[in-house]
Parts: C-alpha cells; structure tokens; sequence
C-alpha cells in the first residue's frame, strides 16, 4: 500500500528561481514572456500553445472555485504550483532544472487544493475517470492514494495517461516566504 508522501516538491529552471508565476504577471507581459519562451525552443514551455494563458486563468478559476466549496481560504487569485511526492520526470522539463522540497506539514489545509495529475488534465480530459475535473483537500489524500495509487509509482512514463504525479496548488505565498 502506498502511504502519502510527506513533502510537496517544486521544479523550475535554476536560472529563474522557484515559483516564478507567469500568471501573476500582467497578461501583455505573459505573453511576452511566453513568446521569448516559444521562440527559444528550449524545455517544456516552449511547447505550449498560442491560448495557453487563456486556458491556465479558466482552469486555475475552476480549481479555485472548487476548492473555495470544499473549505478552501486561498488568498491568491492563482495558484503556485507543486507536486505530492518526487517526480524526478518534471525536473526534465527544464534545460537545468532543479527541485525543491518542503514538509506538506509547513502547509495549512486551507490554503492548500490538490488535483489528481496534473492541473490541465485533471480539469480538462473528459474520459469517464471519476477523478477529472475534482479537487482534494489534505483531508482527502489518503482515501485518493488508496483508490488509485500514486501516479508516480503507476505511471511513472506515462503510457497509462496523463496522470503522472498529483499536482498540489498553493493559495498562499506565505508558506513560501523562505524561498521566494
């Protein structure tokens, strides 16, 4: 039996530090930013498409919403971005990449929403999965890790789907202080 990881991990490029939100960032200036990404051809985001931004701010709107229903107090309009566990596959994302852990225990429930797979897929993929377009709370991971094992562990290079880790969204940049 799989038991719930204890620490939430971050990946990002070395050369821009963690938790650097492009949607935080005036809309104009994430499209830029995303543009220079694009025309680089360099890592994962140089892959997304024209609407990207469009679809991240209706997705991260859901999530919030959902999560606000289930109890959640978040306190940003937009979600910083972690993963329940290790998975050493997202670091790969990035043309150095690196990963930062911290104990899930530094995070209030309140301020925390988990999403089974990633955010996109978990809101977006219509296959009958009755985990998609759902938001977890801490509450929840044990009964969710129980039912459908980690994804890490299960699809760990993805030929089962898009599940390959569950994302956990942080509502909160205090939590976050140290290493913002």
């Amino acid at each position: 039996m799989t038991t719930v990881p204890t620490v939430l991990c971050h990946y990002y490029e070395a050369a821009n530090g963690p938790f650097r939100n492009v949607s935080d960032l005036p809309r104009d200036e994430a499209e830029r930013v995303l543009a220079a990404i694009r025309q680089s051809g360099r890592g994962f985001a140089s892959q997304r498409k024209a609407d990207y931004l469009a679809v991240r701010e209706a997705v991260e709107a859901r999530v919030r919403g959902l999560f606000i229903a289930k109890g959640g107090a978040p306190k940003r309009l937009h979600p910083h971005s972690m993963v329940l566990g290790a998975c050493p596959w997202i670091q790969q994302w990035y043309v150095d990449g690196r990963e930062l852990q911290i104990p899930l225990a530094h995070f209030a429930p309140q301020i925390v929403s988990f999403t089974y797979g990633d955010i996109f897929p978990a809101m977006r993929v219509q296959d009958g999965k009755p985990y998609r377009g759902q938001v977890y709370v801490m509450d929840e991971l044990e009964a969710l890790i129980r039912q459908y094992g980690l994804p890490q562990v299960w699809n760990a290079d993805g030929h089962s789907g898009p599940e390959r880790y569950i994302e956990a969204q942080i509502w909160d940049d205090a939590p976050l202080k140290h290493v913002l």
